[in-house]
């Protein structure tokens, strides 16, 4: 026992020790003067953020009045929205550095350069259009596939023919992108990826502008913009440094460059994080085992950090009675924990593989099942940013809840902000017939009230009063399905594709939409704003919970680039995944052992996972073979 408390106490001396020699050779690689590279290596809760942040700090007392000086400033790449706005809050929102999603940062690059987008958007429509056409010339006229490139023909036929007539090119980094000057989120990726590997001057803007480059969640980084980058690094090294922070065992999407941080060239200095500040104890065990597999890299708990407690509760699939089960897990991890807010509705967080899970779960599956079929609804349905149904999460339900709880100034400030009736050239034709303008919008606050105050209207309803009074405008998307006579303000939003075909089927999955509940709109917001108890495996990463419920259900997920089953042995490898590790290809295990870690390393206290499986004891005989849980560890409900 002496021996091995030596031993702990000696990996958790030299894990400080390395965790502050990081911060040290962050911070010296950090010098305009004299840029250097580096890759860190960052297990979940070590601290990266926060090693980011003092660096950054370091850069600033150092050479923030020289860079300022050349106007130049440090460029800071994060995963989300949100990351951005906490790194930024850390940096006391100084214009030192430029904080962005990559698709900004993406766009404000290439922005401007509408001949070079349009020469590349010829040579890639027209090199579609010849595969579409090969395609089509061997393809069965019955089935679905057929028809669909044919759709897919006109569509881009259309946009090539029409690609001499647009001037300016528009994207909207957060939405949808649906008209013909606009580009969609890929193709914002691509043009960026070839013109930093192709253009010299593209590359001398970039380094002018920001000597350094930091890329956070580097793993999940799309690698061909990632090879675009190390490209510049590597013809540009005395002026230009990249600042790589990530753990490719937290990489969750498949166009994440796979072998991040192999082979990197001798110059790149290679610091590490190797303290866990997260997870307890046990939790830190488990993911150590899950991970050791793949890769030689261990992590060790913090010195204050409790036991913890790990369950694995297994159960029988294709049940009908989720919340019954998952309540019995959350019972029984109350007793095990001794904390009582296990039982609290909102009170741990569940994780669960697909969003439509959360929304049968959730109540709101008939607002959001129609629309996740419709293939390019569902970035936008996923992330929250789909506009048809931003007008009701972003700007009904808000006046609608204001009203309700009497907060008359909020939800005239949402009406103020998005309504054509309150907009400004709208007030300056009414010159001075003004309060004219603003006693509509009253009225159309009041109509709808009256439609929606303890009522259960459908969206179609709130769709058409809304429409009827001219309070907001209507998506493009939408407008076909508007049915009461509408002002002509009402215009559709430039965003959207008037010109897009709705065939039969999409009308039919809209209108079956806008047949749901209205205040269905309420859970679902509640959802992607992450203010709801459930989340998905995937959106979780970057967040940490006090408790964590893993649900891992195949079936209901109805996926196939994940598979529990596999990962906890209770189903066969397929053909394609033996001929894949065979080849040294990613398989569905490694796909899906890397999304678990990322789950179970979100927990700060307790952590259960919850497996609905077709084999039962299966997964109970692999979970202990694998030395993840003790057999006292393990219960069946």
């Amino acid at each position: 026992e002496r021996s091995t408390s030596d031993h702990c106490r000696c990996r958790m001396t030299a894990s400080v020790t390395a965790e502050n020699d990081a911060d040290q050779i962050i911070a010296k690689c950090l010098n305009p003067e004299a840029p250097k590279s580096f890759f860190l290596f960052a297990g979940a809760g070590s601290g990266k953020t926060r090693s980011l942040v003092t660096g950054l700090n370091a850069l600033r007392d150092r050479y923030g009045n020289a860079m300022r000086l050349r106007a130049q400033q440090v460029l800071v790449i994060t995963y989300t929205n949100a990351a951005c706005d906490e790194i930024q809050r850390r940096l006391d929102f100084d214009c030192l550095f430029s904080v962005s999603t990559i698709h900004s940062f993406v766009w404000e690059l290439i922005k401007g350069f509408n001949q070079d987008i349009r020469c590349w958007l010829h040579e890639s429509l027209t090199r579609e259009l010849h595969e579409l056409a090969e395609a089509v010339k061997k393809g069965n006229p019955k089935t679905k596939i057929y028809g669909e490139r044919l759709r897919q023909i006109e569509s881009k036929t259309k946009r090539l023919q029409s690609l001499p007539e647009i001037k300016t090119f528009v994207y909207n980094p957060n939405g949808e992108n649906q008209g013909r000057d606009s580009l969609n989120h890929a193709e914002v990726i691509k043009i960026g990826a070839e013109f930093l590997t192709t253009k010299p001057l593209m590359q001398r803007l970039l380094i002018s502008r920001s000597p350094i480059v930091l890329i956070d969640e580097s793993q999940d980084t799309n690698k061909s913009l990632m090879n675009a980058f190390m490209g510049v690094q590597a013809s540009h090294k005395q002026c230009f440094a990249l600042g790589l922070l990530g753990d490719t065992m937290q990489r969750i999407y498949s166009d994440g460059k796979i072998d991040l941080g192999v082979g990197l060239p001798d110059d790149w200095e290679i610091p590490a994080k190797l303290v866990n500040h997260r997870c307890p104890r046990r939790v830190i065990e488990l993911i150590n085992k899950v991970r050791s597999s793949v890769d030689s890299h261990q992590q060790v708990p913090s010195s204050d950090a409790p036991t913890g407690v790990a369950r694995l509760f297994v159960t029988a699939g294709n049940q009908n009675n989720e919340m019954a089960v998952e309540k019995k897990a959350r019972e029984a991890m109350a007793s095990y924990c001794s904390d009582p807010k296990w039982k609290d509705e909102d009170g741990a967080k569940t994780l669960i593989l697909e969003h439509h899970m959360a929304a049968r779960r959730m109540g709101f599956l008939e607002t959001y099942e129609p629309l996740y079929q419709i293939e390019r609804f569902k970035n936008g349905l996923r992330d929250g940013t789909l506009p048809l149904l931003r007008l009701f999460s972003d700007m009904i339900l808000p006046v609608l809840v204001d009203k309700q709880k009497g907060q008359e100034f909020a939800a005239t400030a949402v009406v103020r902000k998005s309504s054509p009736l309150l907009h400004r050239d709208a007030l300056k034709a009414a010159g001075s017939d003004q309060k004219v303008k603003i006693n509509e919008a009253k009225k159309a606050v009041e109509a709808l009230m009256t439609l929606c105050d303890g009522k259960s209207p459908t969206f179609a309803e709130v769709l058409n009063c809304v429409a009827e009074s001219n309070l907001f405008p209507i998506p493009g998307a939408l407008y076909p399905y508007v049915t009461v006579k509408t002002p002509r303000a009402v215009a559709t939003s430039s965003s959207d594709d008037e010109s897009e075909s709705y065939d039969e089927t999409v009308s039919g999955k809209v209108n079956k939409f806008l047949s749901a509940p209205f205040w269905q709109i309420e859970r679902y917001a509640a959802y992607i704003q992450v203010d709801a108890v459930f989340g998905t495996h995937q959106g979780v990463k970057g967040l940490e919970f006090p408790r964590v419920l893993v649900v891992l259900d195949d079936t209901a997920a109805g996926g196939f680039l994940f598979s529990y089953e596999k990962l906890f042995g209770a189903a066969p490898k397929s053909k394609t995944d033996l001929e894949n590790a065979a080849s040294g290809k990613e398989t569905t295990i490694d796909r899906t052992r890397r999304l678990f870690y990322v789950t179970c390393s979100r927990s700060k206290e307790s952590l259960a996972i919850l497996a609905y499986s077709s084999d039962p004891d299966k997964v109970v005989k692999h979970a202990i073979a694998e030395g993840w849980f003790k057999d006292d560890e393990i219960e069946s409900i």
